[in-house]
């Protein structure tokens, strides 16, 4: 467990490219389900440095900050002499919440984010998206289970 996260849970990849579409070579978009919270997404990963498979089970964590203390980034990343949560970790993007719908009653709540043009849908209970503002910088880590 990462401390100061925003977002952990365990996913398993139900699908690869939904609806039979892949619009660039180095890139597939997964579709996962989690076990603890019961979170869907979707999530375009460079396939070429990271494959996943269908059934593959892998951790997914949200941080505003690779600094294991959570202090805030200084906006310049060194690996010099430097603990960092990265390290922990196998795959790492940076990016933009760029939209949050709140979900009320039945609806779900919905994130979405852009880490460089490879976006992120993360959908499900409001309680679990809460502390998340829009135009947030965040971390995606995954690991394999």
């Amino acid at each position: 467990m990462v401390e100061n996260n925003l977002f952990e849970d365990i996913f398993r990849v139900e699908k690869l490219n939904p609806d039979d579409k892949k619009l660039f070579d180095k890139v597939t978009r997964i579709e996962a389900r989690s076990e603890k919270f019961d979170m869907f997404m979707h999530l375009d990963i460079n396939s070429e440095i990271y494959p996943l498979k269908v059934g593959q089970k892998f951790t997914m964590v949200l941080v505003s900050t690779l600094n294991p203390d959570g202090t805030p980034d200084t906006g310049y990343y060194t690996q010099i002499n430097r603990q960092s949560l990265a390290n922990n970790f196998e795959y790492v993007m940076y990016g933009k919440l760029y939209r949050i719908t709140e979900g009320s009653g039945r609806e779900k709540a919905e994130l979405n984010i852009s880490f460089g043009g490879l976006l992120m849908l993360l959908r499900g209970d409001t309680s679990h998206c809460n502390k998340f503002e829009l135009d947030q910088r965040l971390y995606l880590l995954i690991r394999k289970v």
